[in-house]
């Protein structure tokens, strides 16, 4: 029996136009495919592609904590691969950008001595910098989940970007929900209006999917938060609040050093 593998790849946010040529052919070459997306019309794209391809979405349930789908959806590939299969995870978007699955499939199977890879793809945050016309590199960027940002202590940086992924269901500690109400999005108001004033400018994103269809770019103020329309694939954007503060310190030394290399340090 040959021994199995195990490669996790990105379909991309947009179906048909972000698929890779090696992605393609992890899932061509595949014995089977696992399929995590959550548009129909993507399945059937991916199906069109291979002959065995398995729907991971059956694996969620309502009231189902995501943590243990997760873990099942795991297990389900590691069979195959335990069995000397060539398997392919096809997730949406990166496979290794907000999906744990992938991570934790590839872990598994290397610990038990099997091959396997992470391709990488386009992904949400890619989509995002390119539709919201954003350069990372101009102010910096802060990525946090959600209900990571409210559960645990961070340290903001208003100069910068701060964008805060699946803030639809912000504040769920059950793992269960698919969406969060007005009062969660309440206590998350409350702290990023420590950083923010409430009359700042922030953006509701969302990727395309489908090539008819335009990315979501809703501007709104922080204030209306609690009340936007928002879901787990929502982003939300919130551009710097105020100027990047010059460390004169740091800059006087670096100037100071550029000078002594150029030999122009007075004696």
């Amino acid at each position: 029996m040959s021994k199995g593998s195990l490669a996790c790849v990105g379909l991309g946010m947009t179906l048909g136009a972000h698929l890779a040529p090696r992605a393609r052919s992890f899932i061509e070459k595949a014995d089977v495919v696992f399929a995590a997306v959550s548009d129909p019309l993507v399945e059937l794209w991916v199906q069109e592609m291979h002959r065995d391809v398995r729907s991971l979405q059956p694996y969620y349930g309502e009231g189902k904590p995501r943590n243990l789908a997760y873990r099942e959806m795991v297990a389900a590939m590691l069979v195959e691969v335990r069995a000397g299969k060539q398997v392919c995870g096809a997730f949406y978007g990166h496979p290794g950008v907000f999906a744990c699955v992938p991570h934790m499939a590839i872990s598994r199977a290397k610990e038990e001595g099997f091959d396997a890879v992470m391709e990488a793809a386009v992904s949400a945050e890619d989509c995002l910098y390119a539709d919201l016309g954003i350069d990372p590199g101009t102010f910096g960027c802060q990525h946090y989940e959600a209900s990571q940002f409210m559960f645990y202590r961070r340290r903001v940086d208003p100069s910068a970007y701060l964008i805060l992924w699946q803030v639809g269901i912000a504040g769920d500690p059950t793992l269960t929900r698919v969406g969060t109400g007005d009062l969660y999005r309440e206590v998350l108001l409350e702290l990023l209006a420590a950083d923010y004033p409430l009359d700042h400018d922030v953006i509701a994103y969302e990727a395309a999917t489908l090539p008819l269809y335009p990315p979501r770019m809703e501007h709104m103020l922080l204030r209306q938060l609690p009340h936007a329309s928002l879901n787990a694939e929502t982003t939300l954007v919130i551009p710097p609040g105020r100027s990047l503060e010059p460390n004169l310190e740091v800059t006087s030394r670096l100037s100071r050093l550029a000078e002594e290399e150029a030999g122009l340090a007075p004696l």
